[in-house]
């Protein structure tokens, strides 16, 4: 019973940024993965960046460099920070945590629209 909300998201200009937030509650007892994904219209879910316990980050070519994932030290947020946005980046974004027993979760979504 894990439970994933996002918030952040809106209307930025391209060149802009924005700031997602992911709240993480509900009876976790070992977190393998949190990541945020993205779907854009016509196109398949993709995704768009990890973190580990650890600490290990992981982009997909098209955000690194101008996306930064990170956490509070109790894992009860999940952040997303974009920069230089384009208009490819439009979707809505949705955050992701996989868990210890194989158990996953998603978030509603937020949408993340980049126009002029």
């Amino acid at each position: 019973q894990v439970q994933l909300v996002e918030s952040g998201g809106g209307l930025v200009q391209p060149g802009g940024s924005l700031s997602l937030s992911c709240v993480v509650s509900g009876r976790i007892f070992s977190i393998n993965v949190m990541g945020w994904y993205r779907q854009a219209p016509g196109k398949e879910r993709e995704l768009v960046a990890t973190i580990t316990p650890g600490g290990r980050t992981n982009f997909a070519d098209s955000v690194k460099g101008r996306f930064t994932i990170s956490r509070d030290n109790a894992w009860n947020t999940v952040y997303l920070q974009m920069s230089n946005l384009k208009p490819e980046d439009t979707a809505v974004y949705y955050c992701n945590g996989r868990f210890a027993g194989s158990t996953q979760a998603w978030g509603q979504g937020t949408q993340v629209t980049v126009s002029s």
